[in-house]
């Protein structure tokens, strides 16, 4: 077997596959995604689980929302948060489950 026989990933696949992978190794946005993945939530909500600041919580928001990772919809004057990657929130089950049963 010789080189061209093996196929590579696109450079592009490996990036988007790179920042989701940076977006999960973050403690908080991490837990973000876990809280999400358990039931919609406004900023407030998610700031008073997780102990933060609701700017803090929408800086984070915002860079999950850039990866596709959350997506919201207006309810009145708040946006309601929730996850828009099961493919994402799958791994992130995986990953826990198996840190969970070492």
């Amino acid at each position: 077997m010789n080189a061209e026989d093996h196929s590579f990933l696109d450079e592009s696949v490996i990036e988007e596959v790179s920042r989701i992978f940076k977006a999960l190794a973050d403690p908080t946005r991490m837990k973000m995604l876990y809280l999400l993945s358990q039931e919609e939530c406004h900023v407030g909500h998610i700031a008073e689980v997780l102990g933060m600041s609701q700017s803090a919580v929408s800086h984070q928001l915002a860079l999950l929302r850039t990866l596709r990772l959350v997506k919201y919809r207006r309810e009145g004057k708040m946006l309601v948060y929730s996850c828009d990657d099961e493919h994402v929130i799958s791994l992130l089950k995986q990953a826990i489950d198996h840190a969970q049963h070492q």
